[in-house]
């Protein structure tokens, strides 16, 4: 199953047979595919360690007492995927955005060209990785720093238009993302087959509109279809923040799957970019919706 963004598709944590999870076999079949696939640990794989070789003695006394006074393996040694690894990466990955933004506003504040310029190269950068394999930290660390880089400058516009819009927007933005954390927490909100069907049929609506009313803009409308005033503008606003949160929830089982299942740790990486993603689309919706209603 492959997790989609609102603005592209990224490789999730789920990825078939690429990587063994410990008791692959054992927690399959305890707990199911969570996406309704043949068996439970997306990391399992079927071939055995080339490595491994087998012992044709028993365990002596010995041995056995040097392996149960030796300390527990932790994630370190394993090699697995923990929380902490993800919430590191994820704050590696959000200052980066918010210290390039902090450049943009200062130093850039009337480029407007080089952020444009700044944000297609973010997207490049993302849909490279979103197209690689494995996680490439450089990669996702080079798309947040552009990234933010086009926040700060867009961001010293809007307050130059309309003071405070992007203080609100972000603590908008952190409201969402602490809302949507309870919920899946408390399993209001529970990330099923259909939920993710019909969220993502809603997604490639709202793009296909996007798409059209910049044809529309292209083509001589001053307003295009409308989506970005008024009420309309106002209907479609809320429409991306729900979208926002709609990925933030995928991000959340991401994360719970692959600890779960025993992600490798360097996946911490691809649940920090998924995220970042996420807020970032959430800030910018937030930042046009204070827009019209303060006009």
């Amino acid at each position: 199953m492959r997790s989609t963004n609102p603005v592209f598709s990224r490789r999730g944590f789920t990825r078939g047979s690429e990587y063994a999870g410990f008791g692959a076999q054992a927690q399959g079949a305890q707990q199911g595919n969570p996406f309704g696939g043949q068996g439970g640990n997306p990391y399992a794989q079927a071939p055995r360690n080339p490595y491994d070789q087998p012992r044709t003695q028993p365990l002596t006394a010995d041995e056995m007492e040097r392996m149960y006074a030796g300390p527990a393996a932790g994630p370190a040694q394993t090699g697995r995927m923990t929380i902490d690894d993800v919430v590191a990466r994820t704050a590696m990955t959000l200052g980066t955005v918010a210290v390039a933004a902090v450049l943009g506003w200062t130093v850039l504040p009337d480029r407007t060209g080089l952020a444009f310029g700044a944000a297609l190269v973010a997207f490049v950068l993302a849909m490279v990785q979103s197209f690689k394999r494995t996680p490439v930290p450089a990669l996702i660390l080079g798309y947040a720093a552009f990234e933010g880089i086009f926040l700060g400058v867009l961001s010293r516009a809007y307050n130059d238009a309309w003071q405070g819009a992007p203080v609100q927007a972000v603590l908008g933005t952190i409201a969402v993302f602490a809302g949507m954390l309870v919920a899946y927490r408390t399993r209001l909100i529970r990330v099923t087959a259909r939920y993710q069907r019909i969220g993502l049929a809603i997604a490639v609506g709202f793009v296909l509109a996007l798409f059209a009313n910049l044809l529309f803009y292209a083509f001589g409308s001053s307003n295009g279809l409308g989506l970005t005033t008024g009420g309309l503008g106002i209907v479609f606003c809320l429409l991306g923040i729900g979208l926002g949160a709609f990925f933030l929830s995928l991000d959340f089982k991401q994360v719970e799957d692959g600890i779960r299942y025993g992600a490798p740790q360097r996946e911490s990486w691809l649940a920090a970019f998924g995220l970042t993603v996420s807020l970032v689309w959430i800030y910018l919706q937030l930042l046009r919706l204070i827009s019209i209603l303060r006009d």
